[in-house]
């Protein structure tokens, strides 16, 4: 497997900082990333989103159900959001849109083109299987408290 290059997984996390910062009035802190097994608990909401092009892979963005309520409630201007229903599952694969469309713009001006496939959303336990690539998780806190995981699985050509 290829080692990961910094300036393939940077792009991600600056644009996973803006949006949360920007739609969901949310700092976002970066904590140190590791390799991960793709596995996740049953309280677990997954966006997974792949990426083709240039780079090639996926990337998860995972949050446990109460975060998701959370983060779907500020993208709906606070309305209170109890639990993921049609219309805060929308939120959050609209934020992983958000994401991922302004990471393809900081990767672009670094001469690296990739295309994203639409957000698939995922909820519960799962484990995922990859091979062409490691799982890079990046754990993302907001004062202090996780908030979301980003899980990076990709590789230039």
């Amino acid at each position: 497997m290829a080692e990961i290059n910094v300036d393939h997984i940077n792009p991600f996390l600056m644009a996973a900082s803006s949006i949360m910062r920007d739609a969901c009035q949310m700092e976002m802190k970066i904590d140190k990333p590791y390799v991960k097994t793709t596995e996740f608990a049953s309280d677990s909401v997954i966006i997974m989103i792949g990426v083709t092009g240039e780079m090639r892979g996926q990337v998860l963005i995972a949050l446990t159900n109460t975060k998701a309520c959370d983060v779907a409630s500020k993208m709906m201007m606070g309305m209170p959001v109890p639990e993921l229903d049609d219309m805060a599952m929308s939120a959050i694969s609209e934020l992983g849109n958000m994401i991922m469309g302004n990471a393809a713009t900081i990767l672009s001006t670094k001469g690296i083109g990739i295309d994203i496939t639409p957000p698939t959303v995922c909820r519960g336990a799962m484990k995922i299987s990859q091979s062409y690539a490691k799982n890079i998780c990046i754990p993302m806190k907001a004062e202090g408290e996780l908030v979301l995981e980003l899980d990076i699985a990709v590789k230039g050509d």
